[in-house]
């Protein structure tokens, strides 16, 4: 028999787990647990706020694929992690936020540092539990990693009231860690169904003319990519992504158009407004990348692969549907064309039934004619891209940083100081910035770029660095963030500094919300209402005081010699000037299609 405290149950599961690193503050309720954690094989990374422990589990799980863990106490600490708890939620990115809570006889009293975290955490959890007893948590702990991971990943929230952690019990064995289930799915499109749907989705993608990949965030793992250059390889189509599907195949391919949406290439949009056919893989319509979604692809017909049920037919209809993770569909659909292919002696790339009716654009909405074949028109489409990039990165002024030239070129800058752009893990916070990133950074592979999609939060991007770096020891993270991002979790440098982690915090300075005051100079009259600083922190020797070399851009022209140190030389910090007049272009108004952004 085995007797042990909850404390120790809890810190042994997590073990148990492979949990090697997590992040947090103590507090009252969790005592008992970091007295616990202090003799453990558990690294604890102590930050300077708890909505940065949470971001830094983010870091960790959005390059890994795996649960990462948080902690924090009860009351004001578990508030502090609601704000990363709901961004996990949002980008489907699973997360272990265990929490403490007040002594259970003093639940509902109002005591020191008390709050209903698992009432508050609900609408915004995968899953909370609130654990009553010592065994529980025998069972709690493998099943908030099981849930946390199984089909649509989330977070999962576990409170722990105090005299819970420092409680006895006594058990047989130690349960087994939690895995992801075979089956998580509700509503699964299984048997026959799922045979019809894949000879669907494979007679429609060889018989469409205008094809077109649009890949979501379920589309960026390894395993996913190899399948998408498998399906690619049998029929050649456009391929665009969502902010979250950014790495889903290499920018240099030929066949990529860009991001769609709001700030989404015009090129992207182009090819969504005149496809025939759209193959809707791991992404959920949202509204910044539709905008009006009648307009968004009038012309097509959707396939839609989802891993959630009640993502499909929830923006858009679809022709027809497969609820399934893409890494299981899509090498399915593949083969299905191959079996096509060979039945129809057909060479590798061929078309099948092309006799099929396609409805037409209308030409008064057409930018250009489009070419009559599948070939032609990627080749019109990537020849549009290459024109569309080259004269967004000209034109740099005298004294003045071209922002999407300076992202464009970090790869090469660092190739330069003798680092592999391929290794580079890039995280963004939220504004200007992070579209200039989704934009113009040349992502090489899935898990590569780490940005806070659905809750657009700001501050995200430096402690989901730390947490990528911890996560990824040997490999330089590098965070591009805005004045305005930089001070919501600035403090957060002082554990950049203490875990002599190996990030370059890049912070384009313009002395302004620059997201915010662009809408307001195009849809507001130019009323630049609290969104322009009217005093600007000497941000340089803010990291300097925290022991972080820094450098400027515009005055350092060793800068890239500051800014990719060899491996582990820890963090740098560097400043880059940006003009208040620099817009993120295509931006397309309220109430426009997608293809009529200003440009």
């Amino acid at each position: 028999m085995i007797e042990a405290t909850g404390a120790q149950i809890i810190v042994k599961l997590l073990e148990r787990q492979g949990i090697t690193t997590v992040a947090g503050i103590p507090g009252g309720s969790v005592l008992p647990l970091y007295n616990q954690l202090a003799s453990s094989s558990i690294r604890h990374v102590l930050v300077r706020h708890e909505q940065a422990a949470g971001f830094i589990a983010q870091g960790m799980a959005r390059t890994t694929g795996l649960p990462a863990v948080c902690i924090a106490t009860s009351g004001p600490g578990a508030m502090n992690l609601l704000t990363a708890i709901a961004d996990a939620r949002s980008d489907s990115i699973p997360l272990v936020a265990i929490t403490g809570q007040v002594n259970s006889s003093l639940i509902g009293t109002d005591a020191f540092q008390e709050a209903d975290t698992f009432g508050l955490s609900f609408p915004i959890t995968k899953h909370s539990v609130m654990v009553k007893s010592v065994e529980e948590l025998l069972t709690v702990i493998p099943e908030a990693f099981s849930i946390a991971a199984s089909g649509r990943p989330g977070p999962v929230l576990v409170d722990i009231p105090r005299d819970v952690q420092t409680a006895t019990a006594t058990f047989e064995s130690w349960p087994e860690p939690g895995h992801p289930r075979q089956v998580a799915l509700r509503y699964p499109t299984l048997g026959a169904d799922l045979a019809q749907a894949i000879d669907v989705f494979a007679r429609e993608l060889l018989s469409a003319r205008k094809p077109v990949l649009y890949a979501g965030g379920g589309c960026n793992s390894s395993q996913v990519a190899a399948a998408i250059a498998e399906l690619l390889a049998e029929v050649p189509m456009a391929v665009v992504s969502s902010l979250m599907g950014i790495g889903c195949i290499d920018e240099a391919d030929q066949q990529w158009c860009g991001m769609v949406g709001m700030h989404g290439s015009m090129t992207a949009n182009t090819a969504m407004y005149e496809s025939d056919l759209v193959l809707a893989a791991g992404v959920r319509f949202d509204d910044r990348a539709t905008g009006i979604v009648s307009q968004f692809c009038p012309n097509a017909r959707i396939l839609h692969i989802d891993i959630d049920a009640a993502e499909v037919n929830k923006i858009l209809p679809s022709f027809h549907s497969i609820v399934a993770d893409c890494q299981s569909a899509l090498p399915a659909i593949s083969q299905r064309i191959r079996e096509l292919k060979l039945r129809e002696g057909l060479e590798p790339g061929g078309k099948f039934d092309e006799s099929r009716e396609i409805p037409p654009a209308h030409p008064e909405d057409r930018h250009q004619p489009s070419p009559a074949n599948t070939g032609n028109w990627i080749q019109h489409l990537a020849a549009m891209y290459q024109q569309e990039r080259q004269v967004a990165l000209g034109g740099t002024s005298a004294n003045q940083v071209n922002p999407r030239q300076f992202i464009a070129q970090l790869p090469a800058r660092a190739a330069a100081q003798g680092l592999d752009p391929a290794s580079l893990i890039v995280t963004t916070d939220v504004g200007q910035h992070q579209m200039w990133t989704a934009q113009f950074y040349p992502v090489m592979r899935p898990r590569q770029l780490l940005t806070s999609g659905s809750l657009g939060t700001m501050g995200f991007g430096l402690p989901a660095a730390l947490g990528a770096a911890l996560a990824n020891p040997g490999q330089r993270v590098v965070c591009i963030s805005g004045d305005g991002s930089i001070m919501m979790n600035i403090q957060e440098l002082a554990t950049l500094a203490e875990e002599n982690l190996d990030v370059t915090v890049f912070v384009l300075d313009n002395g302004a919300l620059g997201m915010v005051r662009q809408q307001q100079e195009f849809l507001f009259s130019k009323t630049y209402s609290a969104s322009i600083y009217g005093r600007q922190p000497n941000l340089l020797a803010i990291a300097e005081g925290f022991g972080i070399a820094t450098a400027q851009v515009t005055t350092n022209e060793d800068w890239a010699t500051v800014a990719f140190p060899p491996a582990g030389s820890g963090p740098r910090f560097i400043r880059v000037p940006v003009g208040q007049q620099e817009n993120v272009l295509p931006f397309v108004p309220a109430g426009k299609k997608n293809i009529e952004a200003i440009t």
